[in-house]
């Protein structure tokens, strides 16, 4: 278990090449993590920031958006997203995703080993 406030938020830089910089933080703790899953994090994209495109190899993500609006890179097609929408990209896929918007872009991400079924 881990409490809102108790949680390390790590700020990254250009991450995979995008503008500007994101905040990470870890939901669970690593040992909690369990076998299949690599990572279930909160991210915040701050305006005109983006988390570059990059492809994942042997497990896919999953994005959640939980407050803001930006553009997703989904293989090189772009579409606009909003709180509400859940976005998933395949193993072997990339995608990309940049706030747009005037208030921070904030997301659930959850990346899990294979192709996402345990």
């Amino acid at each position: 278990m881990t409490r809102d406030g108790e949680r390390e938020i790590v700020r990254a830089e250009h991450v995979n090449g995008g503008e500007g910089y994101i905040l990470k933080e870890a939901l669970l703790k690593k040992e909690e993590l369990g076998e299949h899953c690599r990572m279930f994090s909160l991210v915040t994209v701050p305006t005109g920031c983006e988390l570059g495109c990059h492809e994942h190899h042997g497990e896919t993500e999953t994005y959640y958006i939980l407050r803001g609006k930006g553009t997703y890179n989904d293989n090189g097609k772009e579409m606009d997203v909003k709180a509400g929408d859940v976005l998933f990209c395949k193993d072997g896929e990339g995608h990309g995703i940049v706030n747009t918007g005037e208030y921070d872009l904030v997301f659930v991400a959850l990346i899990l080993a294979g192709d996402g079924v345990i």
